[in-house]
């Protein structure tokens, strides 16, 4: 019985041992490969356990949604990284030797590369300093957009047009980015009215206070504000000040308040103008200001006769 043990355990060894692939740099054998197997197997356990962690414990549900990827994502390349060094020295190959022995190469794959290394570089950055997190909404070049995945090359930005778009994070760090969700709780967002002179400023300024007050989507712990922002070349301009949290879909929200302002004007009968100029030949005097009358004049005799004559 002894025997036969001994025998199995023999042949156990002897079939571990055998090299499937070998080379100087190099060797595979059957107890190399199932240890880098249960090596990447041991890491994907482990990187759901992590999850499971972060996910549940305490300190994980006091973290933002941003925070739990951002520690994941680290967390992942950390743990890949160690387990390509430690794959790599099990089967034979010396990853300082390697290193040093590709020098030159890595200096030509830094010169074709250095777009994609700023990018990591970038990602990295991204990451550690937590500028932007999943779930941020951006402005990036007058383009409005929510961050579904930050990578260490790439940030996938989704529009409200319902578009993803792929931003290499290089961009994201040497250009003016807006982070909207990095602001208060409620963002102030504005629209600009003009109004025909003559109106009655203060109605005006109570029914674009009401409009705002009353959209659904407005923040009700802030109240609006109403300026009387400048005295145009044709109109009275004002500027409707409101705050809302729902910074995805401001642009809903201010096209909802355009229609409700226009019903309301139409309604009390006050004038949008649009841009008009009179041009007078000749001396003139103004007579008339008011009533939505602007720039009236008094023809003066002589020009008067001019224009019976036939002058221009």
């Amino acid at each position: 019985m002894v025997e036969v043990l001994e025998n199995i355990q023999q042949w156990f060894t002897e079939f571990l041992s055998y090299r499937i692939w070998a080379t100087d740099f190099f060797r595979l054998s059957v107890k190399s490969l199932l240890q880098v197997l249960l090596l990447l197997a041991s890491a994907r356990y482990g990187f759901w356990i992590l999850n499971r962690i972060i996910m549940r414990s305490k300190a994980g549900e006091h973290y933002d949604e941003g925070r739990r990827y951002t520690i994941l994502q680290i967390s992942k390349y950390i743990i890949y990284t160690v387990v390509i060094v430690v794959a790599l020295e099990t089967v034979g190959v010396k990853v300082t030797a390697l290193l040093a022995a590709s020098t030159a190469l890595f200096v030509g794959l830094g010169l074709g590369l250095q777009d994609a290394f700023k990018d990591l570089s970038s990602g990295v950055i991204i990451l550690v300093e937590r500028t932007l997190s999943v779930g941020d909404i951006i402005q990036l070049e007058n383009q409005i957009g929510k961050v579904e995945a930050v990578g260490l090359r790439t940030t996938t930005v989704r529009t409200r047009d319902d578009i993803l778009i792929i931003v290499p994070n290089s961009k994201l760090t040497n250009e003016t980015v807006i982070n909207l969700t990095h602001s208060e709780e409620t963002t102030r967002f504005s629209l600009t009215v003009s109004v025909a002179f003559g109106s009655d400023t203060d109605q005006v300024a109570k029914i674009l206070y009401d409009i705002a007050a009353t959209h659904p989507q407005a923040d009700d712990k802030e109240e609006p504000l109403v300026l009387l922002k400048d005295f145009g070349d044709s109109a009275l301009i004002f500027e409707l000040n409101f705050y809302t949290k729902d910074l995805f879909f401001v642009e809903k929200i201010k096209s909802d308040l355009r229609f409700a302002i226009d019903k309301e004007f139409f309604k009390n009968q006050i004038i949008i103008p649009f841009p008009q100029r009179t041009v007078w030949k000749g001396p003139e005097r103004v007579t008339q200001f008011g009533n939505g009358i602007v720039g009236a004049g008094e023809i003066m005799p002589d020009e008067e006769s001019e224009r019976d004559n036939g002058a221009v």
